[in-house]
């Protein structure tokens, strides 16, 4: 059986970036390097999440940013067991 390399977090609210509906993300295992990248620059808490989340779903920031609270718990729960 192959390995699971991804996550898929089903939005209860979708939301509409540029056009696109994400009524679901789908975001890779984190890696060492995404961790290393989303901390450049000493951000805070919030914004290390957005750039992580953003990369690990491979959308732009803004789609993170525009999850309801509700949402973007559940995509931060998700990848608990992997950070």
């Amino acid at each position: 059986m192959a390995e699971e390399t991804h996550v898929t977090v089903r939005l209860e609210h979708p939301v509409t970036v540029e056009k696109v509906e994400y009524s679901e993300l789908k975001l890779r295992y984190p890696r060492v390097r995404d961790i290393r990248d989303a901390r450049k620059g000493n951000p805070s808490t919030d914004e290390m999440n957005i750039r992580l989340f953003s990369n690990l779903a491979e959308v732009e920031p803004a789609v993170i940013e525009e999850l309801v609270l509700v949402d973007y718990n559940r995509v931060d729960e998700a990848l608990e067991p992997f950070t």
